[in-house]
């Protein structure tokens, strides 16, 4: 599996965004990341699919769009009409998880599912065949400049040897306190979607930053 960087804009002032956007969209990552969280899930809140909808002009990056949410089967079509290329929703939702796995794949788009620091990586396995990408939570969902949980690695090590056993092209995320020390671990685990968000904003340069952390990364 090839190694893809995924910059979060949660990182980054929302004031500024279509430089950001403009800014990775210049950069030799592939994938954007965009955490929509509700404020119901999550006790944060951050935008909507319009806001999505909004800044795709700006470019043609892969947009890799978390579901922080509940609900998510009434406002999965929103997401979809977004622009959304990949949508990853919560395993913990518990609700009609399978036919909305379903129905983003019928619409063409890449599904994946994510799992909370608390939650364990076997209840993926009833829908493994229905998700291209399994995200482990490496923070608690909800706000960004939180510190790695180093015991995550477990599960993407465990997910990784499901994936190996069933024959599956399944991509594994990491999300949550990763840069230029915990991509590596992540990537030796067997991860290889790797999002970085506070890390990013913290450099000179978010240009220059991103191709240095995507460079790191594809070497290791």
């Amino acid at each position: 599996m090839s190694i893809i960087l995924a910059p979060s804009i949660l990182g980054g002032p929302f004031s500024n965004m279509e430089k950001i956007i403009k800014d990775f969209d210049q950069s030799e990552a592939s994938y954007i990341h965009l955490d929509v969280m509700d404020g119901d899930f999550v006790p944060n809140l951050t935008f909507g699919p319009k806001f999505i909808s909004d800044i795709r002009k700006y470019t043609s990056k892969t947009f890799d769009v978390h579901l922080m949410i509940n609900r998510v089967d009434k406002f999965l079509q929103d997401y979809i009409n977004a622009g959304s290329d990949i949508i990853t929703f919560h395993i913990e939702v518990n609700e009609n998880i399978e036919s909305n796995l379903q129905y983003i794949k019928s619409k063409g788009l890449k599904s994946g599912l994510a799992i909370k620091p608390d939650t364990n990586w076997d209840t993926i396995i009833p829908f493994i065949h229905l998700i291209d990408q399994a995200l482990v939570m490496t923070v608690e969902p909800g706000f960004g400049g939180q510190s790695f949980m180093n015991n995550q690695l477990l599960k993407v090590e465990e997910i990784k040897k499901l994936s190996k056993d069933k024959n599956l092209t399944l991509d594994i995320g990491v999300d949550g306190g990763i840069d230029d020390l915990t991509g590596p671990l992540c990537i030796n685990a067997g991860a290889n979607v790797l999002i970085a968000g506070s890390y990013l904003f913290k450099q000179e340069n978010l240009i220059s930053a991103t191709n240095e952390l995507n460079k790191k990364f594809h070497n290791v």
